[in-house]
């Protein structure tokens, strides 16, 4: 008889990579492999199938399995982690319960001799009779009875060390940063998409960038896999393994030791959950835990657990127990008393899905366990892993001057400024402001283009406050972190100090254009004369989504602000004189508002070249968005981030220049790609020559338009070459008309050379946390006035307007009758085709 199978398509040798609605799977060398899985297949057969179809070496690696996962609201979808016999199940159900014809599941390798043998609670596998029944757990494949793979002795003996969660003086908060860079594949970076273009080109090269990047990263890491940070669920929504305690009938046994009092208690509240019921504690110290059940009086039930300490250890041993329980609910819980913050932040810990969002942890656990947590249950448990994990909130304003000592001690040249506040303490202070930029980031500058880019954003934790960040770019289109500072928030004065710091401290460099979004503090900041920001020291430039925004908000005409698009982004004044007269005839009191404000500042034809094609502030947008979860982190793992972060880039993009320098290509890709396309438009121009000495042409385009060019001056009527620092198709018709050369009108901004030289400083590794060098300064202490008085979720305060709706979005349409409003689940029509 046949056996019936569903189709599934393995990608392995590549990466998992989610965006807000969607799973895909990328890799340079991604490999997709068909398989047809029987519906009867086990998890254990299914990972025997995957080892024999993709020839992955058992003995050296295990494998996580995530499945594409649809969800029920729109056409979306979220990776189903796939650990067990049951989910398999339902993954090879999908076919049946959803529109999915084939099944997309994904491998991503772990090495085996990263992994740790775990049991429950941590307890040592002591038996009174030789029990070894105790299921051990492979690192993201679920329960397995396999417990032979090696063991790093090192690592081994720092978790032993002192295994008490609730102690975490013995984890180094560099450890948990592996995974907030392992997603830094993107060379080119985005605010909607994986890839996108930070200037005025459409057509730029999607850079591939997909391959492995050996980061400096920080030492002993803790955390695999931790996915991006602003993605609502994780890659594996399920942190908890399941255990089997004692006997194989899941009692504990007289006689089983735990490495300490915390580990047992967290094996009791997880076989109370496992059996639906609860206990309570009858007496607890140091010495002793002694717990029964909650309903012993009510229903006789024996059910009691006493263990002591052994004598000059930390280990808690059972002495006396008497199991199982006899009593029934009289009822069904929807929560349960033990299933309590301390037990979610235990195992969100044991897997690293600290970026989980309350509501993923909240299905995490009805998922797992069946019961229902409250909301605030699960943000206790996530807060309180993020305290495991990164330390407290408060403690971490104290630990922040022997941070940035000890990145000064191991990167000479770094920039820390410091602004707090006295008070009635002797040697103590209030945090007020600290600003800092990294030595590599000071040398880079040097070989970029003069363009800053300022903005501001939110801190989210326990703490208020603003991350102010500058950012700039480089030849190849690329973001490029130039300074970062955490203030009190975003006023005049704030402003003025970070400006100051960054002319002071960073770079004396004339010329520079700066970017920014008309915050009154930036514009009081810039119009300082003292703060060596006005011209010609430096330009100033608006970002023209905030200008079309607030035009938006002030006049709610959608194509008025379409007309004033393409009046800021016209390369000739006479196409921004066309804009604005329509304007003008349409609301003349628009254009009023408009004209109110300089033409230079949000214009691109009477920009003069100094933004280089920028218009936006998005490349400082779109690392406030890289920084998303960061920002919810005490501060010193939100300067450690900026940190790691930024070596991740110098690494990659170092490699990418030293490349090209070796294969001789002489500009970035960026360019590379606009000049191949400005040279396609060549063969369809007619050129007439009017002055040879002075180089004057005359060329006329395909569409029949005209333009005067002069090579000499390297000036072309369309405005092009002038705006973005390299030439246009007219100008590069004209040279081949000449035999000329036309690549010696790019700047030298945009060459391989400099691009390599932008990125060649190095990062140095930061010595661990008992290496950093003693503080002798006065005590940093917390500012009172900024901590949050709420407990929960902050408050947006965030002035919602315009940019906050996503434009160009329509209906979804329904496969099945073509109507607008829903899809092929939700269709009424399903059932009759």
């Amino acid at each position: 008889m046949s056996v019936s199978t569903t189709p599934v398509i393995c990608y392995y040798n590549g990466q998992m990579l989610r965006t807000k609605t969607d799973v895909t799977y990328e890799g340079r060398k991604a490999v997709i492999a068909p398989m047809d899985i029987p519906v009867e297949c086990t998890f254990e057969e299914l990972i025997d199938m995957i080892y024999s179809r993709t020839s992955i070496d058992k003995r050296r690696f295990k494998l996580l399995l995530n499945c594409k996962y649809p969800l029920r609201s729109g056409n979306r979808f979220q990776p189903f982690p796939i650990w067990d016999d049951s989910s398999v199940r339902r993954m090879l159900n999908m076919v049946n319960t959803t529109t999915i014809e084939e099944i997309e599941l994904f491998i991503e390798v772990v090495r085996v001799n990263a992994q740790l043998n775990q049991s429950v609670g941590g307890h040592v596998d002591l038996f009174v009779r030789n029990n070894y029944n105790v299921a051990q757990y492979e690192y993201g494949c679920g329960p397995s009875s396999e417990a032979d793979y090696e063991v790093d002795e090192d690592v081994d003996d720092e978790c032993n060390e002192d295994a008490d969660v609730e102690v975490d003086e013995h984890v180094s908060s560099f450890q948990n940063f592996n995974q907030l860079l392992e997603n830094e594949q993107g060379i080119y970076v985005s605010a909607q998409a994986p890839y996108c273009d930070v200037s005025n080109h459409p057509d730029d090269e999607t850079l591939d960038d997909s391959s492995p990047v050996n980061y400096h990263l920080p030492p002993t890491p803790h955390f695999e896999h931790v996915e991006n940070l602003d993605n609502a669920v994780a890659s594996c929504c399920t942190p908890w393994v399941r255990h089997t305690i004692g006997y194989s009938s899941g009692e504990f046994v007289i006689g089983q030791v735990f490495n300490s009092k915390s580990d047992l208690q967290d094996a009791a509240k997880i076989y109370s959950i496992k059996v639906h019921q609860e206990f309570i504690v009858v007496a607890s110290s140091k010495k002793l835990l002694v717990l029964r059940c909650k309903k012993a009086e009510e229903c006789h039930c024996p059910w009691k657990l006493r263990a002591m300490v052994v004598k000059d250890t930390s280990l808690f041993v059972i002495n006396k127990y008497t199991g199982p329980h006899t009593c029934v609910n009289p009822y069904l819980n929807r929560d349960h008393h033990q299933l309590d913050s301390n037990l979610v932040a235990t195992h969100a810990l044991l897997k690293a899905q600290f970026t989980l969002a309350t509501a993923a942890i909240q299905a995490s656990v009805m998922e797992k366990w069946g019961y229902q947590i409250s909301y605030k249950k699960a943000l206790d448990g996530k807060h309180k892993t993020i305290r495991q994990l990164f330390g407290d909130f408060s403690q971490s304003y104290t630990e922040l001057p022997r941070l940035f000592l000890a990145i000064e001690q191991s990167n000479p040249g770094c920039v820390v400024v410091w602004k707090t506040c006295e008070i009635n303490m002797l040697n103590t202070k209030v945090f007020q402001r600290v600003f800092w930029s990294f030595k590599p980031s000071i040398e880079g500058f040097e070989h970029c283009r003069p363009i800053v880019s300022v903005d501001g954003t939110h801190l989210y934790g326990k703490y208020k406050g603003k991350l102010l960040i500058a950012m700039r770019c480089d030849g190849n289109n690329q973001l490029f972190p130039l300074a970062f500072a955490i203030t009190e928030g975003e006023n005049t004065d704030s402003w003025g100090w970070f400006l100051a710091c960054i002319r002071n401290r960073v770079t004396q460099r004339t010329g520079i254009c700066v970017i920014f979004d008309r915050h009154p503090g930036i514009m009081a900041a810039m119009s300082d004369p003292h703060l060596g920001w006005a011209a010609p020291s430096a330009y100033h430039r608006i970002c023209m989504r905030h200008l079309a925004n607030n035009f938006m908000t002030r006049f709610k005409d959608k194509i008025l602000k379409n007309l004033v698009c393409r009046a800021a982004l016209a390369t000739t004044e006479h196409k921004f004189n066309k804009h604005m007269s329509t304007i003008g005839r349409i609301n003349s009191e628009a254009l009023e508002w408009l004209e109110a404000i300089p033409s230079q500042l949000w214009a691109l034809s009477h920009d003069g070249g100094r933004r280089y094609g920028l218009m936006t502030t998005n490349i400082s947008e779109i690392f406030n968005s890289v920084l998303k979860g960061a920002r919810s982190l005490p501060v010193t793992a939100l300067v450690q981030l900026t940190f790691f972060r930024l070596n991740g880039y110098f690494v990659a993009r170092r490699e990418l220049g030293a490349n090209r320098l070796t294969s001789v290509e002489q500009f970035t890709p960026y360019v590379d790609t606009q000049l191949q396309g400005r040279v396609l438009k060549v063969g369809s121009m007619e050129i007439v020559l009017y002055d040879h000495v002075k180089g004057v042409f005359h060329v006329k385009s395909r569409r029949g338009q005209t333009h005067r060019l002069n090579l000499h001056e390297k000036n072309c009527t369309c405005g092009k070459t002038l705006i973005y620092g390299f030439p246009c198709s007219h100008m590069i018709a004209a040279c081949q008309h000449q035999c000329v050369d036309f690549r010696l009108f790019v700047e030298g901004y945009y060459t391989t050379r400099s691009y390599y030289d932008t990125w060649a400083s190095l990062f140095h590794p930061i010595f661990n946390e008992d290496e950093w060098p003693l503080y002798n300064g006065p005590t940093i202490v917390a500012p009172h006035s900024m901590q949050r008085l709420g407990s929960g979720r902050p408050i947006s305060t965030r002035l919602h307007n315009e940019m906050d709706v996503r434009e160009g979005i329509t209906s979804i349409t329904c496969g099945l009758c073509k109507q607008l409003g829903h899809n092929r689940r939700s269709c009424k029509n399903r059932n009759k085709v």
